[in-house]
């Protein structure tokens, strides 16, 4: 999927429902998500969940570039397995990469690679945990309102990191609901209180 928004303007993106990606044969599911928002602009990459079912193989690789000006406020979330039915992600693979430029420079890099044995990583202590699933808000807009987004996620008892100036980070880890009303919960206070829109979610997430 390609993105590009013009500059000045205003856009969310977001998808009408959790994508699954099935057990694999063989081969990976391959997804390649490219960004690219112009001077002034705000953009949101929204998209609800993507599940993981056991034996799913995935590379996805996102590419955000920024120009100067430019505010983006993206989220994704991975659900290990199918909760409802208790089943985990035990055999498969997992490549998560994320590229963000901004300025024609590199900003930040990131990626998880949980190999060909996922559950091991997903159950080790100094891993994930048992998680069930993760997220990540990533916010990059200016140095101030980054700063203002993390004091907004801290007052509301979420810890987010400044990587770099202008570059909020918020991670989470836990089981699928607990993870998505963490998420749910802390977008509102960044889209309200930093990016000056309304607090309300995507309708699609809450349909």
């Amino acid at each position: 999927m390609a993105v590009e928004l013009a500059a000045e303007g205003t856009a969310g993106i977001t998808t009408p429902a959790a994508e699954k990606i099935y057990r694999s044969l063989g081969d990976d599911s391959r997804i390649a998500t490219t960004l690219t928002v112009a001077e002034g602009a705000t953009l949101e990459w929204l998209p609800q969940e993507t599940i993981l079912f056991d034996g799913a193989r995935l590379a996805r690789r996102m590419e955000a570039r920024l120009a100067p000006g430019a505010r983006l406020l993206a989220a994704e979330m991975l659900v290990f397995g199918r909760a409802a039915r208790g089943e985990r992600l035990e055999s498969g693979a997992l490549f998560d990469s994320w590229r963000l430029w901004r300025g024609g420079r590199l900003d930040w890099a990131d990626a998880t690679d949980l190999g060909p044995a996922p559950g091991a990583w997903l159950g080790h202590r100094f891993g994930f945990g048992g998680a069930g699933a993760g997220a990540l808000l990533l916010l990059a807009a200016s140095p101030a309102e980054a700063e203002a987004g993390r004091a907004l996620l801290r007052e509301a008892g979420h810890a987010a990191t400044l990587p770099r100036p202008g570059l909020l980070l918020a991670r989470w880890l836990g089981e699928a609901m607990a993870v998505r009303g963490a998420l749910s919960a802390a977008l509102p206070l960044l889209r309200a209180g930093v990016l000056g829109l309304a607090p309300s979610l995507p309708r699609l997430w809450t349909s």
